[in-house]
C-alpha cells in the first residue's frame, strides 16, 4: 500500500469516524445518563463490530451484497426500524441513579456489534472504502491494514464521544435537563436518517 493511499483513508477514517452518526450520538446520550464505565461494553461493541464488519466485506462479503441488492435495502429499512426504537428509547431515558436500574440500561457489546450491520452510516463508510480505495483490498495484508486503522480510530473517536457525554453530567444536573438534552439527542438520531429515506 503506497504511503499516499495510506493517508488518504486515515483522513477518511478521521472524518467518518468522528461526525456526527447514529453511533456518536447514542454514545454522547450513554455517556451522559450512565456514565463512562458503563458504557465501556458499548464502545467495545461499536469499535470491535465495525472492524470485524470492514474486514469481512473486505474479504469477500461485499460481493454478497453487490450480487443481491436486495440485501442492502432489507439492512437499509431493518436499521432504520431500529434506528427510530432507538431514538424512542433515549427521548424517554432519565439520568440513571446510583443503585437504581430502569430496565434498560446501556446497550450491551453484542447489542453495539449487531447493530453495526444495521447502521447506515456504516455502510456508507464501507461502500465508500470499498469504492474509493479499491486498491487497498487488492491484497490481504492491506485489508488488515485497513482494518486495524478502523480499529484504533473507531477506538479514540468513540471514546471521546462517550467521555463528552460524561463531562456533561456535572452540567446538567438535574433530571430535567438530562430529559431535554436526550430528547434533542433522540431527534439528531432521527434526522441521521434523512440520507437513508432520500436514497429510497
Amino acid at each position: 500500500m503506497s504511503q499516499s493511499l495510506l493517508y488518504a483513508f486515515i483522513i477518511f477514517a478521521l472524518v467518518m469516524f468522528f461526525t456526527p452518526g447514529p453511533n456518536n450520538i447514542m454514545l454522547l446520550s450513554s455517556g451522559l445518563t450512565y456514565g463512562f464505565r458503563r458504557t465501556i461494553p458499548h464502545i467495545a461493541g461499536i469499535t470491535i463490530g465495525f472492524a470485524f464488519m470492514v474486514g469481512a466485506v473486505g474479504l469477500g462479503l461485499g460481493t454478497v451484497f453487490l450480487a443481491y441488492p436486495i440485501l442492502q435495502t432489507i439492512l437499509k429499512y431493518a436499521g432504520a426500524a431500529y434506528l427510530i426504537y432507538l431514538a424512542a428509547v433515549i427521548a424517554f431515558s432519565g439520568p440513571a441513579k446510583r443503585g437504581e436500574e430502569d430496565g434498560r440500561g446501556p446497550m450491551t457489546f453484542w447489542g453495539a456489534a449487531m447493530f453495526q450491520w444495521i447502521n447506515a452510516k456504516g455502510w456508507v463508510i464501507v461502500i465508500g472504502t470499498i469504492t474509493a480505495y479499491a486498491a487497498i483490498a487488492q491484497f490481504p495484508l492491506n485489508i488488515a491494514i485497513q482494518t486495524l486503522i478502523s480499529l484504533l480510530v473507531g477506538t479514540v473517536s468513540t471514546v471521546v464521544w462517550a467521555l463528552f457525554g460524561t463531562a456533561l453530567r456535572p452540567v446538567l444536573t438535574s433530571e430535567r435537563l438530562v430529559r431535554a438534552f436526550n430528547i434533542v439527542m433522540a431527534l439528531l438520531l432521527l434526522a441521521s436518517l434523512y440520507p437513508v429515506f432520500m436514497d429510497a
